[in-house]
């Protein structure tokens, strides 16, 4: 789930190490998750200025309970707590993505 989630995403965008793991000198934002929770997906809920969701109404099992960024618990149990403009930017490095897969696809060498 971490890879999935957060380590291939920082790779795929220039950001690991930097992103993506935990580590000394990295920024990482911790989640706990409980795959046993039970959820329902909601423009409603979600912390998001946007007011719609195309998940509207989906009922899903697992849940986060917790999220700590930059040492401070953000979210815990359905409250969110964030302080405006506590963010930061990170650079990204460029990179460069490897050439698709062809090989077996009509018409394309491979």
């Amino acid at each position: 789930m971490v890879a999935l989630g957060s380590t291939n995403p920082a790779r795929i965008f220039g950001l690991y190490p930097r992103k993506g793991t935990v580590a000394v000198g990295g920024d990482a934002d911790l989640v706990l998750y409980d795959p046993s929770g039970e959820s329902v997906r909601s423009a409603k809920t979600h912390h998001s200025k946007c007011d719609r969701n195309i998940f509207e109404g989906f009922k899903v099992k697992g849940k986060v309970t917790c999220v700590v960024v930059n040492g401070r618990v953000q979210f815990r149990d359905g409250a969110l707590d964030v302080q405006r403009g506590a963010g930061r930017f990170i650079k990204r490095e460029v990179t460069h993505a490897a050439a698709p897969h062809t090989a077996g696809v009509a018409g394309r060498a491979g």
